[in-house]
């Protein structure tokens, strides 16, 4: 079973950080997406910070959202400082 989001913030570079039901966190990269179709929408800072938890993955404003299995296996668990988008 995959894990569900429980949290989400966005970060500096287009990161978001994730925690999950499980207890585990981790940071998904997004910039490898954001020249492909919905997701250019979200190149714009403003929209990209309106990430919000919704169900058990992530949605923007704008419509776009991701697969929980992806959110999930694509996040990097790591310990890495990184730096919140407020603070650019």
């Amino acid at each position: 079973m995959i894990p569900s989001v429980k949290n989400v913030t966005p970060m500096a570079d287009y990161l978001l950080s994730i925690d999950f039901d499980n207890g585990e966190s981790g940071i998904l990269d997004m910039k490898p997406y954001l020249d492909f179709g919905v997701f250019q929408k979200l190149r714009d800072r403003n929209a990209f910070n309106r990430v919000r938890v919704s169900f058990d993955t992530i949605e923007w404003d704008s419509g776009v959202d991701l697969d929980p299995e992806f959110v999930y296996n694509k996040s990097q668990r790591s310990v890495a400082r990184i730096t919140p988008a407020t603070q650019t």
